[in-house]
């Protein structure tokens, strides 16, 4: 086995947001030295990896020449300059996820492409090179009202998604390539990650359901375990392990799911990183996401992914009406109360709906620990110096 501690092993990490700032913790707690690549000089990985360079991740040269200078590349963030993997791996760099698994889901009309090709359950969908030609379908009725628009590239947290009900929603949206979906009536949104390991060793978290802020279509609550029967949860999990199979994925991959009304699991969409999902692990399991992701792509044997108690997890955003210099105003409080732990992701600077850290809740009893992840979203705000 190769050497990645207290070693020169170097690993390269493309993005330097919170999820490589939650991933550092692990690097360090290995003592794996860490470089990462991100365009901003205050990202949170910044003052707190081995070595920062900073850089467009979707430009050619740039990723390139960094992964030139690193022993092994993953990355953060799926939104990276694919053809650079590609010669990096075409000269003998490892990188996982594999650059192919990116491209594939980099792009959701790919992505859904792939499901409809591997037997994967999704929804019905059609994709469009353009948003006219999306119209287009509208006008010969070959898309009828109300469906889900996506954008094919660069969407997140709620961008790049809306429910289209009426011609007049179309307005304003991007103009690229896109698909429409079918609006599908379900009972709860869920998640399963999956690690798996270049030998091939797989293993799924339990299945999170998840709760959504009714404007921002932002995760507001990840509960873990979902509250749902025993039989739709392994159904859910042997899905998840079907997508991460079909790509031969190596790493973590979070796939998010609905549970139809008459419980079957369609394949929302897949993430092939450590994922808002997750975040109660670092808590609540006794392997994080962000610990089984290094053991995933260095090829080491895998951790447990039970859990040791129930856990939520409440997403910190900015509050609406408030940009500059951020205060969590009565962060004070919810550290009084037993079990909850929060993380703060290093933004200096917030505004409405941006993610700024999350807080965690741990409980033997999953309903007890909703109702103080209630009381810790209704205490805490995320505001800005007046």
């Amino acid at each position: 086995m190769k050497n990645y501690f207290s070693s020169d092993f170097k690993l390269g990490v493309l993005g330097g947001g919170q999820l490589g700032r939650m991933l550092l913790t692990e690097t360090q707690k290995f003592d794996i030295y860490t470089v990462i690549l991100d365009g901003n000089a205050d990202a949170p990985c910044a003052q707190i990896c081995n070595e920062f360079h900073q850089g467009d991740l979707l430009d050619y040269d740039t990723v390139y020449n960094f992964g030139k200078q690193v022993d092994l590349l993953t990355i953060e963030i799926e939104n990276v300059n694919i053809d650079a993997l590609d010669a990096l791996e075409a000269e003998g760099l490892t990188i996982f996820p594999k650059p192919k698994n990116l491209r594939t889901i980099q792009n959701k009309a790919h992505q859904k492409v792939f499901y409809h090709d591997n037997n994967i359950p999704t929804a019905d969908f059609s994709r469009f090179t353009s948003l006219e030609e999306l119209k287009h379908a509208i006008s010969n009725e070959a898309v009828t009202f109300p469906f889900v628009w996506k954008s094919a590239r660069f969407g997140y947290d709620g961008n790049g998604v809306k429910i289209v009900r009426a011609i007049n929603d179309l307005v304003n949206l991007p103009t690229g390539e896109c698909i429409s979906e079918k609006l599908v009536p379900f009972k709860n949104e869920l998640a399963v990650i999956v690690a798996r390991n270049a030998s091939g060793e797989t293993k799924t978290y339990p299945v999170v359901e998840m709760e959504f802020h009714p404007e921002a279509n932002q995760v507001e609550y990840v509960i873990c375990p979902a509250r749902i029967e025993d039989a739709v949860a392994k159904k859910a999990r042997e899905v998840a392990l079907k997508v991460a199979d079909e790509f031969d994925f190596v790493g973590l991959l979070a796939v998010e799911m609905f549970q139809t009304k008459d419980d079957n699991i369609l394949v929302n969409e897949a993430a092939p990183r450590t994922h808002n999902s997750g975040h109660y692990s670092i808590e609540a399991s006794y392997t994080s996401q962000f610990e089984q992701h290094l053991r995933s792509i260095l090829n080491l044997p895998l951790g447990s992914t039970e859990s040791k108690v129930a856990g939520i997890m409440v997403n910190l955003v900015g509050a609406e009406g408030y940009t500059g210099d951020v205060v969590y105003e009565n962060i004070e409080e919810i550290l009084k109360i037993d079990g909850v732990t929060p993380h703060i992701y290093g933004k200096k600077t917030t505004k409405p709906f941006r993610k700024m850290g999350h807080v965690t809740i741990v409980n033997e009893d999953i309903n007890e620990a909703r109702k103080i992840a209630q009381q810790v979203k209704e205490t805490i705000k995320v505001i800005s110096e007046q």
